[in-house]
């Protein structure tokens, strides 16, 4: 079977829902060789890519009707979610771990990867966006409940955005009302990176956005991420419907 890049499925649902999973896969492309000389140990870690997050996704398209993208290849390889500028775009260090297939990496390996893997993923993104004029991104990612050296993260779910808040408003409210989670608003982290994904596909065409981070032990098993994709399907109806756009 040919590599490809990134997994476009349901493209031409009828939603105006697109569910985008940036961090979907751990696989180093066969370019590379299959391997960055980590260990499968830290390949399967969340410093490869967002566990849970692909499931998650898939189901909460399903759930919705709608299209969803994925990326297929590492973020390790190069990182979909950040610009291509970004000085994180190609990590040689990740969480107390040193990427052997990047130290030597150059500006011509960079640009590689770039052609390769990046911007065929978001030309595809983008072409299935484009195909509803009202289109709504919601980008799921997942993170540890605790990095090295650091305090647990007490949050069950974050809902970040950077500065359009039209639907990252009502969809912490809902979530905040379900009573049984821990709900951060631009946490773990914030919201906006200049050319990262929502910033190309949502924030610079004018769309409704969401990024959902999920912690990544309440999504370990497919039943878990199906449970959540179904859980998440109507509290973004209803935070869209409250939106009144």
């Amino acid at each position: 079977m040919t590599y490809q890049p990134y997994f476009i499925e349901g493209a031409q649902r009828p939603s105006r829902w697109m569910v985008t999973c940036d961090h979907a896969s751990n696989l180093v492309p066969p370019a590379l060789g299959g391997t960055l000389g980590l260990p499968e140990s830290e390949m399967a870690r969340h410093i490869a890519y967002d566990i849970g997050a692909a499931g998650v996704s898939r189901a909460l398209a399903d759930a919705l009707d709608a299209p969803v993208a994925l990326s297929n290849f590492s973020r390790l390889v190069i990182d979909p979610n950040r610009g291509e500028n970004d000085p994180t775009l190609l990590m040689r260090l990740y969480d107390g771990t040193v990427i052997p297939g990047n130290r030597h990496a150059d500006t011509a390996e960079r640009e590689r990867r770039l052609d390769a893997y990046h911007r065929p993923y978001h030309a595809a993104l983008e072409e299935v966006a484009a195909l509803h004029p009202k289109r709504v991104i919601v980008s799921i990612h997942s993170f540890t409940p605790q990095l090295k050296g650091r305090p647990p993260r007490p949050w069950h779910i974050g809902v970040l955005h950077a500065y359009d808040e039209r639907l990252t408003e009502p969809m912490f409210h809902r979530l905040t009302a379900e009573g049984d989670l821990v709900v951060g608003m631009n946490q773990p982290y914030g919201g906006h990176l200049p050319g990262d994904s929502i910033d190309r596909h949502a924030l610079q065409h004018g769309r409704l956005n969401v990024l959902i981070e999920l912690r990544h032990d309440l999504i370990a098993t497919p039943d878990q991420q199906h449970a959540w994709g179904q859980r998440l399907a109507p509290l973004l109806e209803a935070a869209l419907a409250d939106t009144h756009l």
